[in-house]
């Protein structure tokens, strides 16, 4: 005979949401389950799952474990477990897979391949502990997770898978991450800050690869995200988004509409222009525009 909690939860429906990367092997999901139950299994893949609501309970490397709220689940490629919710909320967690490659290409762009092994490739990490509770963890994983699935570009989710895997490796793996400095110290890193810039100044309609950046600063991508932040206060990324909006801010006063600015700006639609517009302004293009009209410079008549 089934108990209230369990008619309660019965009623309510799983869903689950699935976002897949076309360039290379990393998908998330975002799910809220309540009676789906996780058949053991395992994947080909380093997998983070952040827990938002509820708890999960779960059985890897032959101990039952439990994440709740504001915990990090971790499974190795190849690590057998099942899943079901641990309490009649259920849970809500978001999750995303990340290819052995793809953290091994992150760790040797990050470490400047001190870290490799016999075949010159950086060595992958190892993680002991299937729950981690870690607000720094979390915060990373959830910007690397938003920038998937809401479709940022290119260089914004190389610059959070970075910081996701490198926030992870630190923290949460066997092994000490180490990372290389720049030639020249402070020198070095201040002129691979200004060829990035060059770059990005010069295309910034485009969608710039975090890879040909670094390659225009000479240097690895993680050495560039400190350079960069350290020589202009922001990622790559942001300096990218302020350098379109005032080219944005430029076609607007010149009488372009908003859908125009957007295009000819770079930014991927105009409801995306819409926001950061106002998130860094505090107002919106369309009274930004009629702000630096002619009309609205004239001296208002009696």
């Amino acid at each position: 005979m089934r108990t209230v909690g369990e008619e309660e939860r019965g009623r309510r429906a799983d869903w689950a949401r699935y976002w897949r990367d076309p360039d290379r092997p990393v998908e998330a999901m975002h799910a809220h389950f309540f009676s789906h139950r996780f058949h053991p299994h395992s994947h080909d893949a380093y997998s983070f799952a952040v827990t938002e609501i509820g708890a999960q309970r779960f059985r890897c490397r032959g101990a039952l474990r439990t994440s709740g709220a504001g915990m990090v689940m971790v499974f190795n490629p190849d690590d057998p477990h099942d899943g079901e919710a641990a309490a009649e909320l259920g849970y809500k967690y978001r999750i995303v897979h990340i290819s052995p490659d793809v953290v091994r290409n992150v760790l040797a762009d990050v470490a400047g391949g001190a870290d490799g092994g016999a075949d010159g490739r950086a060595a992958l990490p190892l993680f002991e502990q299937p729950v981690v509770s870690d607000p720094v963890l979390v915060r990373a994983l959830l910007r690397l997770h938003t920038a998937l699935v809401d479709g940022a570009g290119p260089l914004v989710r190389d610059e959070r898978l970075t910081a996701a895997v490198g926030a992870m490796v630190r923290r949460g793996a066997t092994g000490a991450l180490r990372t290389r400095e720049l030639p020249g110290g402070g020198a070095g890193q201040a002129r691979a800050a200004r060829r990035a810039r060059a770059l990005l100044e010069e295309a910034y309609a485009q969608e710039i690869p975090a890879a040909r950046l670094a390659e225009a600063a000479g240097c690895s991508r993680f050495a560039l995200y400190r350079a960069f932040h350290a020589a202009y206060g922001m990622a790559p990324s942001d300096f990218q988004r302020q350098l379109r909006l005032r080219r944005a801010r430029g076609l607007l006063v010149a009488g372009h509409s908003a859908a125009e600015a957007a295009a000819q700006a770079g930014f991927a639609d105009q409801s995306h222009f819409h926001r950061w517009f106002v998130r860094c302004f505090g107002v919106t293009p369309g009274t930004f525009q009629r702000a630096a009209s002619p009309d609205s410079r004239r001296t208002p008549q009696p």
